[in-house]
């Protein structure tokens, strides 16, 4: 008689941190996390950054296989700068609002009908759209990269019309801007902000450049992810009100308890707008599942990968 072979359980509680890090010593694997992926996930992460910190960790390790703790186009930033090795995302779904706005050949049609425009393109975008583009660029280093652009050269900035914008305003570069938005950064109140802000004289309000400009005309010190980090270490004040995705408190708490944290809701406070839903797709189980079957993989085609590359060397190569 056939008996179907059982599935694996999963283990639960210390022992799935326990198998996880056996099957990373077993693969010789690397886990890397964004700080917006849940508390357990960044306490179990061998590297914890934003998007230009992780890109250049996926370039410079020397792991068989990469875990991708974040979402899909971070995975295939991995993959494009390391062909050779294994990236697994926990779960494949986890996509992103700003990349699925700048589809590739959309974005191919606009330089067609640009042909004279350089095109820069925010790396929340997919591999396919990074292939159609001039630069990359992240929050950390935007204004370097749109400041070593020739300045008789008209420039598209996509996906991101917000850090579009606010890049307008610190370089004084205009630019055209495609009209993509983050779902979690485009839904802050600023009603809300302003009544925290009466409730908190003495906060600091620290955004992200992806949050819309009312938010941004409110903010005391505005920066990418590992910025506002920074801030809240370097600063010297003790209260801060954060505009962006809530895991990164978090990392806050680790580095500065003493300090207070209050994470800006969105528009509808019965929902958890200020915690991204693609983020939340990884799990400690998905993790597990992932590291011990090695699936799902990031795949991508060899000229994809080619033309993806470029833009993204051009980008690391501005240091």
């Amino acid at each position: 008689m056939f008996r179907k072979t059982a599935t694996p359980s999963i283990p639960k509680g210390e022992e799935l941190i326990q198998a996880i890090d056996a099957l990373r010593r077993e693969r010789k694997a690397v886990i890397l996390a964004h700080y917006y992926q849940e508390s357990d996930i960044q306490d179990i992460a061998d590297f914890i950054g934003d998007s230009l910190q992780l890109a250049k960790a996926a370039r410079d390790t020397d792991a068989e296989v990469i875990v991708f703790c974040g979402v899909h186009f971070m995975a295939e930033t991995a993959k494009i700068l390391n062909p050779e090795r294994v990236v697994v995302l926990p779960d494949l779904r986890a996509g992103c609002s700003l990349a699925d706005a700048c589809p590739a050949e959309e974005l191919a049609a606009y330089r067609e009908a640009h042909p004279d425009h350089l095109v820069v393109s925010y790396i929340n975008c997919t591999a396919a759209t990074k292939a159609q583009s001039d630069i990359i660029c992240t929050s950390s280093n935007a204004v370097r990269v749109i400041d070593s652009l020739p300045e008789d050269r008209p420039i598209l900035f996509a996906p991101d019309r917000n850090l579009g914008a606010y890049l307008q305003r610190q370089t004084g570069r205009e630019m055209d801007l495609w009209q993509g938005t983050c779902i979690v950064h485009e839904t802050f109140s600023e009603k809300r902000l302003l009544e925290l802000k009466a409730e908190h004289p003495d906060a600091k309000v620290i955004a992200h450049p992806e949050c819309e400009p009312p938010i941004l005309a409110y903010a005391d010190h505005i920066g990418s992810t590992s910025s506002l980090l920074r801030f809240t270490q370097e600063s010297g004040f003790t209260k801060f009100i954060v505009a962006t995705e809530a895991g990164i408190l978090h990392q806050m708490q680790r580095h500065n308890p003493s300090a207070t944290y209050i994470p800006l809701p969105g528009q509808d406070e019965s929902c958890s707008c200020n915690e991204c839903p693609f983020m939340r797709m990884n799990t400690l189980e998905k993790l597990y599942l992932c590291l011990r079957d090695l699936e799902p993989r990031i795949e991508m085609a060899e000229p994809v990968r080619l033309a993806a590359l470029q833009p993204l060397e051009r980008m690391m190569d501005l240091g």
